[in-house]
């Protein structure tokens, strides 16, 4: 059987297998357009400039998150602290949507913007690109603000576990 791009199944598979193997700081971005606010987990975030300040996010066009991050033109982008793996789980599904915002200490700015204050780092952006490409859309935003937790140890995933970052001595 073939992918709508054309790959077998086999290698799509190994596509698979090999991004798992990837290890990434887990995130939670949040967006509100005015009436609905919403997080979602997610690993897919990058930087993408240091002049603008700037960093990507991947978003499968299919969710509730992608559509909100496209009308409201903000979104945040919340990097989870070692210890907030419930937090991560929660905002992957394993709690509804309605019920996620009561796991941490959930804060929000003068337009509704909610940011986790215990996380790691919260970087507030202002979306100034999407690109759309096969099922998901890259939206890149510009670096409005950027607000610390006390801790500097990110919460690591990696081929389906999560993990912790131990710093290399040498």
């Amino acid at each position: 059987m073939m992918s709508a791009s054309g790959l077998s199944d086999e290698v799509m598979a190994r596509f698979c297998h090999a991004l798992r193997g990837v290890a990434n700081t887990v995130t939670v971005i949040t967006a509100h357009d005015g009436d609905r606010h919403h997080g979602m987990t997610a690993t897919a975030v990058m930087s993408v400039s240091m002049d603008p300040p700037s960093l990507a996010v991947c978003l499968n066009r299919a969710t509730l998150l992608h559509d909100i991050v496209t009308r409201s033109r903000r979104f945040c982008v919340n990097i989870l602290d070692e210890d907030q793996e419930t937090v991560s789980a929660a905002f992957s599904g394993a709690m509804p949507a309605t019920e996620r915002f009561r796991l941490g200490r959930w804060l929000y700015d003068g337009q509704g913007l909610g940011w986790l204050a215990d996380a790691q780092a919260s970087l507030f952006c202002r979306r100034t690109a999407a690109l759309p490409y096969g099922t998901h859309t890259l939206f890149i935003g510009e670096i409005e603000d950027v607000r610390f937790g006390a801790r500097q140890s990110p919460l690591i995933y990696q081929n389906g576990s999560y993990g912790r970052s131990i710093a290399h001595a040498g």
